[in-house]
């Protein structure tokens, strides 16, 4: 696909003088370029083998991360959390949701998780965590808590969501613990975790809802192991962004204004297009509009 600022290259016909080799020359040659053919068509195989395999290997990663994690909710004291719970693991395609002693759950746990409702329905229940560990053979366990440690609370230090989403292993299977809405975990369920984590908030009112607390969390995890569904957000190359600056400093160019001005307007108009991340097809936009622009400065 041909991008603004590509050049086009005309074609020149290239006349080359062969010389004439004996016919022993001529065998070694034709030899060299069967292996070197031989070679180069090993190596396209491979190059397309490794495309092939890369959108496959990002498939089974997201398999890996929905299979593997379990969202388990403590000792619930509202069966309207558990609703609000599934419908943000249904937001981040996890469908795992784990109860440790619930509650009975009313049908506003199945009205309030809304499209995650079949996530309710198929939810696994314990009566303790340690037997939910054993059934489900857990290789790591991650606490939640609002209250982070210190030095003097070892089991409390606690990782931030996006440190935790660059060192988790989504290939073993993973808990990830939110506690009840009044309490939370207690010191025994966090010291037998892995690890903590903890979002900051404001110390004057640190506890987060339960799928407040989640969707952060779970949004960490997901955001590198998918992309949107949608095409054309490719971020504009720097040839892309060096066309359309050249565009804008072509019109301040023709403004009435002082020098300064116009070396201040350019660099404003830089910083602005490299700051914003714009996509090709934004960039492609804009450089119709200034050049509509200075043409009709042009004509004026």
């Amino acid at each position: 696909m041909i991008k603004i600022g590509d050049t086009a290259v005309s074609e020149q016909k290239v006349v080359e003088t062969t010389p004439i080799n004996s016919p022993e020359e001529e065998k070694k040659a034709e030899k060299k370029s069967t292996s070197t053919k031989k070679a180069q068509s090993r190596g396209q195989s491979l190059a397309i083998k490794d495309l092939q395999q890369q959108p496959k290997d990002e498939e089974n990663e997201l398999d890996s991360f929905k299979s593997n994690i379990y969202i388990v909710f403590v000792e619930c004291e509202t069966p309207g959390n558990i609703g609000f719970l599934a419908r943000t693991m249904a937001n981040f395609g996890l469908k795992n949701l784990v109860l440790i002693n619930p509650p009975t759950l009313t049908p506003e746990a199945y009205y309030q998780a809304t499209h995650g409702k079949y996530i309710v329905e198929n939810a696994l229940v314990y009566p303790t965590l340690d037997e939910f560990y054993q059934s489900k053979r857990i290789d790591f366990k991650i606490a939640s808590t609002g209250v982070a440690g210190g030095s003097y609370n070892l089991s409390r230090i606690p990782l931030k969501p996006e440190q935790l989403a660059e060192n988790i292993n989504i290939n073993n299977k993973i808990a990830i613990l939110f506690g009840r809405e009044g309490d939370g975990l207690t010191n025994k369920e966090i010291e037998d975790c892995d690890i903590c984590v903890s979002i900051p908030t404001d110390p004057t009112y640190p506890i987060l809802n339960i799928s407040h607390a989640a969707a952060i969390i779970l949004y960490e995890l997901f955001k590198n192991k998918h992309e949107y569904a949608v095409e054309g957000l490719e971020e504009s190359t720097a040839l892309e962004k060096e066309y359309l600056i050249k565009d804008m400093s072509e019109l301040i160019e023709k403004l009435d204004i002082p020098e300064h001005k116009k070396k201040n307007g350019l660099k404003t108009f830089k910083n602005i297009v490299n700051r914003a991340f714009i996509t090709g097809r934004e960039a492609h936009t804009l450089k119709g509009i200034l050049r509509r622009l200075k043409n009709k400065l042009e004509e004026t």
